[in-house]
């Protein structure tokens, strides 16, 4: 079985190892392991200079015996069918945790969308749902943002859905612009989920934010708006990356100034003169590492090397098993990523209620309500982490694939017992 070449999988092997421990038949890992759906699109895209350029586009739907499946679409040119479908499965497994009714999908479209015009990203956006919008719809699949897409991308989606089904259907698609039946707090939602699980964290081993030295790899959407959570909270971000190079300062970085000078993608290396690579910031001195980008990023190779206290998986898939287990001997903990950074599909959730209600909540309530489902989530893992004498990770993967594995079962599709 792969190992550390692909993020699918890394999926399966975790998988695997979750289902042995649940006692489960062997039908149900060879049943999850893959999607039970996944469709390849190519889409022609007419570009500002008439040329016409055909992109490939992914969408894969992992398992809906819990209900319609969820899951982001992103925009970038390293999307492979072997992530798409890891990030499926791993959105299956937050949905079980956080007992969404809903199982994982993910999509992903082979472009740099920092080389495409307004004009060009909208033309594949809506290409892209024509190429399937059969397959997907507020009961199928419910798509939402993920790596450079954002609230724009998913109206230009909602628009051409609605084109196509000749009714409005705004629970299509999550992560929308307000004025398109968005929720308050979802642009912020995962950031908030992370600090939140930081926060129980840190009250479970007697840590207080205030001063904690923080390294946040990434400062996109989720990395920044966390960057500043922290600063307000009194924590010394001593850390920053983002696509280009990194930053790093000892005494701590001034945040506010990052948030204001910026790029539409999240960089800010390019304002400092001394810079460092992501790969050389991820081993330097801090209480708490934030990986915030992309999956992969900590292996077996460079895992030895981390100066950290404990992880807290922000991105998807950013540490490997191999990884994990040679922290776990280390003493450096890993909150996994299907817990921590699982506050965008919860609020995506809360968005879809809204959109089927037409009845729209507070920013205050959407951040309660949150707060309250990440913290009962945390707890029943940590019940698990106790019963089965496993890391998080594992135990993260038992209370997800426990859900996935019982609805199947109810629905007749599999055995789960021997």
């Amino acid at each position: 079985m792969n190992k550390e070449d692909t993020p699918l999988g890394e999926f399966q092997e975790t998988l695997h190892e979750a289902t042995e421990l649940l006692s489960y038949p062997a039908e149900v890992f060879h049943f999850l392991k893959n999607p039970m759906r996944f469709f390849e699109v190519s889409i022609p895209v007419q570009m500002d200079d008439g040329e016409t350029k055909i992109f490939q586009g992914y969408r894969a739907q992992h398992n809906d015996a819990c209900g319609p499946t969820k899951g982001g679409i992103r925009f970038h040119p390293d999307v492979t069918p072997e992530e798409v479908k890891a990030l499926s499965g791993w959105m299956s497994l937050k949905c079980g945790i956080n007992h969404l009714p809903y199982g994982g999908a993910k999509g992903g479209i082979i472009c740099d969308p920092r080389n495409l015009s307004s004009n060009e990203l909208q033309r594949l956006s809506r290409g892209y749902v024509r190429a399937i919008s059969q397959f997907v719809g507020p009961t199928k699949d419910i798509p939402a943002p993920d790596m450079y897409t954002n609230a724009q991308i998913m109206g230009w989606m909602l628009d051409e859905y609605n084109h196509i089904c000749e009714y409005g259907a705004p629970g299509f698609i999550t992560g929308k612009p307000l004025v398109l039946g968005g929720s308050k707090g979802r642009e912020t939602a995962t950031s908030k989920g992370v600090l939140y699980i930081l926060q129980l964290v840190c009250e479970q081993q007697n840590l207080n934010i205030q001063d904690m030295r923080v390294i946040i790899q990434g400062f996109g959407n989720v990395g920044s708006y966390l960057a500043q959570y922290l600063y307000d909270l009194g924590a010394k971000i001593v850390g920053i990356a983002d696509a280009k190079g990194a930053i790093y300062d000892s005494a701590g970085i001034d945040i506010p100034y990052l948030m204001e000078n910026k790029d539409a993608y999240g960089v800010v290396s390019t304002l400092f003169r001394q810079t460092m690579t992501n790969e050389e910031l991820l081993e330097q001195e801090c209480d708490v590492l934030i990986p915030a980008a992309i999956g992969g990023v900590i292996t077996s190779e460079n895992a030895d090397r981390l100066k950290c206290r404990f992880i807290v998986e922000a991105a998807n898939g950013p540490t490997t098993k191999e990884a994990i287990e040679l922290l776990d001997k280390e003493g450096i903990q890993v909150v996994p990523d299907v817990l921590a950074n699982s506050g965008g599909v919860i609020v995506s959730y809360f968005e879809w209620c809204q959109n089927l209600q037409g009845y729209y909540w507070t920013e205050e309530l959407v951040d309660q309500r949150l707060k309250e489902r990440l913290t009962e989530s945390f707890n029943d893992l940590m019940e698990i982490v106790s019963e089965y004498g496993v890391n998080m990770k594992v135990a993260a993967y038992i209370l997800g694939t426990k859900r996935l594995a019982e609805a199947s079962h109810s629905r007749g599709w599999i055995n789960i017992n021997e």
